[in-house]
């Protein structure tokens, strides 16, 4: 009955990558970071798996143990990008090589709008590259005075748009985002368009809700998800990672409302009895902290999965195997407020895995779903190396 648990913490990052220069992300370094600027922020529990021992610099400083209880590392990104697409895509087996479309300078050019706007028949707002919580409380009054959507871009290839849940009601902005969606193809096929409902009475008041919703571009490759799907094994998608992978190759998907609620669904599905492949993203470090610049946010929510991970560990059986990791770094002690382009920790645990072997610096992200193919025998033959006979235990 083996299975394979990856927890993805979203943007968790622990070292700029040798091309960060060309992303712009020279010293961004998101776990060592935070751990310099709040010096107290304790991750006994991913420590006690060798988060510390980790090769890179000041990595040690998170805290280095003696006898490292998992298998620990970290891994490159050779897809080009850094967002959450690239990342969980890469890490589940596809290295996208030529990057998604971006539009920071002059927004979405103007067949792409003009067709937008025909499709919801209604013109918009916006269309420029902005932080989502600055852009509603510049355009947020004009937006409930006209009804028209707000547009809006990042440093990443996504197409956002942000309507109040009273002016545009939630279901009808998913509408008009699948809408979007079939419009954002071919050359302007960004990675994601986003649903970005808020609520409030005035510029300066207006706050963004739970009700985020994703559209994603379908994988462009065969996946693990896939893989074990077709071979009759249960998936089940916790968080995002539904969105991410536009529905395709799971059997059981909870989109979760925040990180302690994708912990506790996380516990809840480890506790089953199934074959096959348990998948969480817990956003909240990404979306709420590492864009905000919040180091005290992203230091605490880290460590509240921290200290719920015993939990997590003392619910698997005899041939789990527990994969954590990240997706891309968003180091919250840069001016940036985007993603960074980093090197991601990967921590292995479960009673099939030797203790303190050190995994090294991984070219790929694929590497993580090349070994749980070959762990799970689903006969994936990705761009990758796997690491599954280093970390498993003789016999």
């Amino acid at each position: 009955m083996k299975r394979a648990i990856i927890i993805v913490l979203d943007s968790v990052g622990i070292g700029e990558l040798p091309d960060a220069a060309k992303f712009g992300d020279v010293g961004s370094n998101t776990l060592v970071n935070i751990k310099k600027a709040r010096p107290q922020t304790n991750l006994k529990n991913l420590c006690a798996l060798g988060l510390g021992n980790i090769q890179g610099k000041d990595i040690e400083l998170l805290g280095k143990v003696d006898a490292p209880k998992g298998a620990f590392g970290k891994m490159g990104e050779r897809s080009i990008g850094k967002d959450t697409t690239t990342g969980h895509w890469e890490m589940a087996g596809i290295i996208t090589a030529k990057p998604f479309p971006t539009y920071t300078e002059k927004g979405f050019p103007k067949e792409v709008m003009d067709a937008f706007e025909a499709a919801i028949g209604t013109k918009t707002l916006g269309n420029y590259s902005a932080s989502g919580t600055e852009i509603i409380n510049v355009l947020g009054e004009e937006h409930m005075k006209t009804g028209y959507p707000i547009v809006y871009t990042s440093a990443d290839s996504v197409f956002q748009i942000a309507a109040h849940e009273e002016i545009i009601p939630v279901e009808k902005l998913y509408e008009i985002c699948e809408k979007a969606r079939k419009i954002l193809t071919g050359e302007h096929g960004v990675a994601r368009v986003i649903a970005r409902p808020f609520i409030g009475s005035k510029n300066g008041e207006f706050t963004r809700t739970k009700n985020r919703r994703d559209f994603s571009l379908e994988p462009t490759g065969v996946t693990i998800l896939d893989l074990a799907k077709e071979k009759g094994m249960n998936v089940t998608a916790v968080g995002k990672i539904e969105d991410i992978f536009e529905h395709r190759g799971m059997t059981r998907t909870d989109h979760t409302t925040n990180n302690n609620d994708g912990i506790e669904k996380t516990i809840q599905y480890t506790k089953e009895e199934f074959e096959g492949i348990l998948f969480t993203n817990l956003v909240d470090t990404d979306m709420i902290y590492g864009h905000r610049n919040d180091v005290e946010g992203y230091a605490s929510a880290l460590e509240y999965f921290d200290g719920k991970l015993p939990e997590i560990m003392a619910q698997m059986k005899e041939e789990d195997i527990l994969f954590i990791t990240a997706d891309h770094g968003c180091d919250p002690t840069t001016p940036s407020t985007d993603h960074s382009r980093e090197y991601v920790p990967v921590l292995v645990y479960g009673k099939p895995i030797k203790e303190g072997v050190d995994l090294g610096v991984r070219k790929t992200f694929a590497d993580l779903g090349q070994t749980v193919s070959d762990y799970l025998g689903l006969g994936a033959n990705f761009e990758a190396e796997s690491f599954l006979q280093d970390i498993l235990k003789e016999g």
